[in-house]
């Protein structure tokens, strides 16, 4: 409403008003807070504009109209440079935030408004500005705050309409013209550049909000020393660096938030100076070192979050001094020792969460009764001991809405005081020791949303009717116990089924698919993998929201139904391994699949791979290994541009690795055709279409990783295939290669390969292993192999490869696994570097090799004997196997659960992982 005394309104400024009004309508829903009004229903042609219209402030003197605030009051429509708006030349401020301006660019004209203090078009959702912010902007002299913030790309991050964007040239003459800047909000705004140092020029800026805005480099330490500077929000923006400085007794700063940057170094005890702290977030960086003991002076803290870091040491006693604390997570990170008994007089704690952490010793239920407001506790995957008394199942406990107690050494019974947690909507008690039937009492806390008991040693039978009383459950974990879910009697009638969107009975003894699931009209995530299951209904495919699909290791023995391939858009992962199912592949993969994973290895398929795949546009990973498949090299698997792995091993594939016309795997980076009957020769051609495997800059394989992501209405899973390369008894696992986060492999052992070695293949620099044995090759090793910088695994045994052993071999320094064995080879081995560590069998077979390896062929004295010869019909034992496993699962409200299915081709056990993080 107007402050203004006077009733004069200027004619022309009262018309630009209502002309502005007309552009647009009013609708709720354009308008995030709960509080919004339409503002302009008061702007009535025969009332003053000054008075008696919302939103509108005109100068008490003059009658000019001098600010417009028409935030939150329910705009839709699009604005342009015609707007009426920009004749008011006399204002001072314009809010427009909150509003649904449908994609409109900012419009140019915003600079004919020379005397802006104050610009907001700030808004919550996607519907706010986008595109290039104008440059007029940047030149607006008098600016005092800009607030052009979106809270969008969280859920659609990739998508450009939803991003206003901001030239790195703008920014900086934003920062040289705007010097009284005392607010800069631009966050989610996308500007990736670096952050210019002149920003540490704005001496009056109070707060500075840069976002999820794609900064990169160095930030400017002195930005951290601006004299009048309160609030600094700099989360999420990956590749922005920095360390945190020697801070001020002066300081104002009240709120940090670097979540989320690559910020690293040790926290200075000198934080202890920032008295105004209440807001602390700098969790998913890069600190090391202690919390130092001075933390314990920031008595004003309300909110700390040093999450997802490598500190170390123990927890401060000193902690114990913030009494104003209401979060406090410290989750996956070395901290040692035990918890601090100090640290259980913060009354005020609303969140405590030590989960992931090294931390040891007797913790007593006992302790936390003091945290009178406790509502989310997290001391997971520690070697913690949690104990309760006797008497513990009647004590009054803090009002818990989420509980993660995984692998907190709980054995027994499910502990009963948990029963009396009424509130409680997230449980997770996976990887203890817990035994005995699940009890019925559990089913009364019927404010449960997510409830996982895996990994545990559960037992009795299982009706999934007992969880019918937990209305609201949409996630359940019970796999990887002694449970057995009860036949026959899957069927439920006239009944509310809760909401379940994830669904996990891995190795529960299942033998029948539960019809139950058929009712599941939300479910997106079923893992019935590890059971007994011998035929898939059709029905599966009327469960239109279904994202992942695994189905893996049962007994399924028929074909493959042929709506799988098509029944539903959301389908994003298809894990059917390990059955044994025969027949033809489906064909049925229709236009607009969304499907990412396919793995329909270790089954009895026939027949050729289904072209109707080049339709899976978002393909990342397909495996078809150890099946029956007869057909051609699928060269027309090049179409498909998100593809990074293809496995054909153990299959009938023949004919010659190449494309009849030029193709390109832009993103493929492993690559594994063993076991086949592959032939001819590998041309330079085919190698070259191997884009991504020609890279060589660490930040450019950060985009190529083993990570897929998977994501349902309320939660995203991230997968992370690994691989394990074995051969004559020596094993190294993914794990192993500590200096990559990317898997970069070719195997093609076992084929019938002929011809030479492309001197090309040493420009694949970001390769890991590369195995070629048991072909046919001729010709000498390539010396341009030196350019592998990566390699770690490199097999040509059992082939006719001659000559020399490339002295330059010895620069890889990665190299742990060599085998030349068996081939034509002849002269001295090298001895430098990797090969000194490398066995006689990695050499055997060649008669004219000589070496310090060979303990009988030193190579001054060649009157020794050779090594025994391969009688030709030796096969090899291929270097990689297939491996994935899932590393988190996000959940809603603010907590996110994870689960690993470590070694999906193997017996290892799944282990479920889960942090609060809010």
């Amino acid at each position: 409403m107007n402050h203004s005394t006077t009733n004069v309104c200027h004619e022309d400024e009262s018309n630009a008003l209502l002309k502005f009004k007309k552009n647009f309508v009013i609708s709720k829903s354009a308008s995030q807070n709960p509080f919004s009004y339409p503002k302009t229903a008061s702007w009535i042609p025969t009332t003053d504009c000054c008075s008696s219209w919302h939103g509108v402030e005109c100068n008490e003197i003059t009658g000019h109209v001098t600010g417009i605030d028409l935030s939150s009051c329910q705009l839709y429509g699009s604005m342009d440079g015609n707007s009426t708006l920009f004749s008011l030349v006399h204002l001072r401020s314009l809010d427009l935030s909150d509003n649904n301006f449908n994609h409109s660019q900012i419009p140019a004209r915003t600079g004919d408004l020379s005397q802006l203090r104050h610009l907001n078009l700030s808004h919550g959702s996607e519907t706010t500005f986008s595109g290039e912010i104008p440059h007029e902007v940047s030149q607006l002299p008098n600016l005092l705050s800009l607030d052009l913030r979106s809270y969008i790309g969280v859920d659609n991050p990739d998508d450009p309409i939803n991003h206003l964007r901001l030239k790195t040239t703008t920014l900086r003459s934003l920062i040289q013209n705007s010097t009284r800047l005392k607010e800069l909000h631009l966050s989610f705004v996308t500007i990736s550049s670096f952050v210019p140092n002149i920003l540490t020029n704005l001496t009056h800026l109070e707060q500075l909000s840069l976002s999820h805005c794609e900064l990169y480099g160095e930030f400017p330490i002195g930005v951290f020393h601006l004299p009048k500077l309160r609030v600094l929000d700099l989360e999420y923006n990956n590749n922005l660096t920095g360390m945190l400085p020697d801070f001020h007794s002066s300081s104002l700063i009240s709120l940090l938030n670097l979540r989320g940057t690559s910020f690293y170094g040790s926290l200075p005890a000198s934080i202890a100076n920032l008295n105004s702290l209440y807001w602390l977030s700098i969790s998913n960086c890069s600190f090391y070192g202690s919390i130092p003991s001075s933390i314990g002076n920031l008595t004003q803290l309300e909110y700390f979050n040093l999450g997802y870091n490598k500190i170390s040491g123990e927890i401060p006693y000193s902690i114990g001094n913030l009494t104003n604390l209401a979060h406090l997570s410290l989750f996956e990170n070395n901290l040692s020792g035990e918890i601090p008994r100090s640290l259980f007089g913060l009354e005020n704690l609303e969140t405590l969460v030590l989960g992931n952490n090294l931390l040891k010793g007797q913790v007593e239920l006992e302790m936390f009764l003091k945290l009178k407001v406790l509502t989310d506790l997290d001391i997971s995957s520690n070697n913690l001991v949690l104990t309760t008394r006797k008497s513990s199942s009647n004590v009054t406990l803090p009002p818990i809405q989420a509980l993660d107690l995984d692998s907190c050494n709980l054995s027994g019974e499910i502990p009963s005081w948990i029963m009396n947690l009424t509130a409680l909507f997230y449980l997770s008690l996976q990887q203890n020791n817990l035994q005995g039937e699940i009890p019925l009492s559990l089913f009364r806390l019927e404010n449960l949303e997510s409830l996982s008991l895996s990994n545990n040693l559960l037992e009795g039978q299982i009706d999934l009717k007992m969880f019918l009383n937990l209305k609201s459950l949409n996630f359940l974990a019970l796999g990887h116990n002694n449970l057995s879910l009860l036949r026959g009697t899957f069927s439920i009638n006239n009944a509310t089924l809760p909401p379940l969107e994830i669904l996990d009975l891995v190795s529960c003894n299942v033998g029948e698919f539960p019809v139950v699931i058929r009712e599941l009209e939300a479910l997106s995530y079923l893992d019935v993998s590890y059971n007994d299951v011998k035929s898939l209904p059709n029905w599966v495919c009327n469960l239109k929201l279904l994202v992942y699909l695994d189905l893996s290791y049962n007994n399924l023995s028929s074909h493959i139904p042929s709506c799988i391939g098509n029944f539903s858009q959301s389908l994003q992962a298809l894990m059917l391994q390990g059955n044994k199912l025969v027949g033809r592949i489906p064909q049925t993969y229709t236009i607009g699949s969304g499907l990412k994973m396919i793995d329909l290895s270790e089954n009895n398929l026939q027949g050729q791979l289904p072209r109707a795949l080049v339709n899976c546009r978002m393909l990342e990973y397909l495996n078809v290994g150890h099946n029956q498949i007869n057909d051609s090299f699928p060269f027309w698997l090049s179409t498909l541009p998100e593809l990074k792995v293809i496995s054909l091993r153990h299959n009938e594939f023949y004919g010659p690795i190449m494309c009849p016309k030029p193709c390109t795997f832009s993103k493929l980076h492993i690559l594994d055709f063993s076991h086949n009957k592959f032939s001819g020769i590998l041309t330079p051609e085919m190698i070259k279409s191997w884009k991504s495997m020609m890279m060589s800059n660490a930040s450019q394989l950060a985009y190529e990783n083993n990570v897929i992501k998977f994501s349902g209405k309320s939660w995203s899973i991230y997968i992370d295939y690994a691989f394990t390369m074995s051969n004559k008894g020596i094993v190294m696992t993914y794990n192993e290669l500590q200096h990559l986060y990317y898997m970069v492999a070719i195997d093609l052992s076992s084929n019938r390969i002929s011809g030479i070695i492309p001197d090309v293949m040493g420009e694949l620099k970001s390769l890991v292993l590369l195995n070629l044995s048991n072909n046919m090759l001729s010709g000498n090793i390539p010396s341009s192999l030196r350019k592998l910088s990566n390699l770690e695994a490199l097999d040509f045994s059992l082939n006719n490869l001659s000559g020399n052993i490339p002295q330059q071999l010895t620069e890889l320094t990665f190299l742990e696994f060599f085998d030349v064995s068996f081939n034509n080879l002849s002269g001295p081995i090298p001895e430098n570097g990797q090969f000194s560590t490398f066995q006689e069998n990695s050499f055997e077979g060649n008669q004219g090799l000589c070496g310090i390896q060979l303990l009988i062929k030193k190579c001054e004295n060649h009157g020794m004997g050779s090594p025994p010869q391969s009688d030709g019909d030796q096969d090899s034992e291929s270097l990689l196997q297939f491996d994935w496993k899932i590393i988190l699962i996000g959940y809603v409200g603010g907590l996110v659960a994870g689960l690993s299915l470590g070694n999906a081709f193997g017996p290892n056990v799944l282990a479920w992982l889960r942090s609060i993080f809010k």
